[in-house]
């Protein structure tokens, strides 16, 4: 038990909700922790509530009953996401970026924790309602963004990879067809990794005709669940033929000229959703 002055308690009660976001705390968890009344705590709370949303951290949810609680909910209002994805544009319009095959030079910004924080907590701002269980990519830019977003989520991750290995075990494996290239490719996934009847939210970090994720989507009917989101950073404007109806883009790759290696970027379709 803890006998702190409340100003050192609502710090650690915001600490304590930050690093669990989606989960239920009971009342009861920080009145014992503190030494203190509930009705102290819920004071408390109602404080932390403000400040969040005064700040734009996210949200503070109260259940009500014996088995209640308050859970900490991670929210990026839709202004905030704009600002965030309109920088993103600025420094990936840069020139030099353009890669053979009319790829986008992204390492830096997967491998930036700030800027991945702040993707991976936008994607979780727009699933948080969908239920998911599980995030899903496929190897291996994608993983970074996956699990920035499964950490607002605070759920685990699993990597669907392009070749199994013996440490997998027992993998299911399907061949599918590139939506851009054509070519038959396959992927796999450690059937230990994926419980039946999970609730599956898909990340990437790129899309052209949507092949690579039409192919996750089919292997999860596999394992006989239910894909609940599909979310990439990056899309590729005017395809012909989108493998996927359904999905969220944060950003959007609208021209491409190769000779002069220029690219025009624009905000993706979740914000004229």
């Amino acid at each position: 038990m803890k006998k702190l002055r409340r100003s050192a308690r609502l710090v650690d009660m915001t600490q304590h909700l930050l690093a669990r976001p989606h989960k239920l705390i009971p009342l009861t968890f920080f009145a014992e922790q503190y030494g203190s009344a509930k009705s102290s705590i819920s004071e408390d709370l109602s404080i932390i509530k403000e400040l969040f949303e005064t700040e734009g951290v996210g949200l503070l949810k109260t259940v009500a009953g014996a088995a209640g609680g308050v859970k900490y909910i991670p929210k990026v209002s839709r202004d905030e996401a704009v600002l965030i994805m309109k920088e993103q544009c600025q420094t990936l319009e840069s020139p030099g970026r353009l890669l053979p095959g009319g790829y986008l030079y992204m390492a830096d910004l997967l491998g930036n924790p700030e800027e991945l924080s702040r993707i991976g907590k936008i994607f979780a701002s727009i699933f948080a309602d969908s239920g998911a269980e599980l995030v899903m990519t496929v190897e291996s830019k994608g993983i970074p963004l996956a699990y920035a977003t499964a950490q607002y989520l605070n759920i685990p991750v699993v990597i669907v990879r392009r070749y199994s290995k013996v440490t997998d075990g027992s993998v299911v494996s399907i061949n599918y067809v590139s939506g851009s290239s054509k070519r038959i490719q396959t992927m796999s996934l450690a059937r230990r990794s994926m419980p039946e009847l999970s609730k599956v939210l898909i990340i990437d970090d790129f899309m052209k005709a949507g092949g690579t994720v039409r192919g996750m989507m089919d292997l999860l009917e596999e394992f006989k669940t239910e894909v609940v989101g599909v979310g990439v950073l990056m899309e590729t404007a005017n395809v012909e033929e989108r493998l996927v109806d359904e999905y969220i883009s944060l950003l959007s790759m609208t021209e491409v000229d190769i000779r002069d290696k220029e690219i025009r970027l624009e905000l993706g379709n979740y914000f004229f959703k």
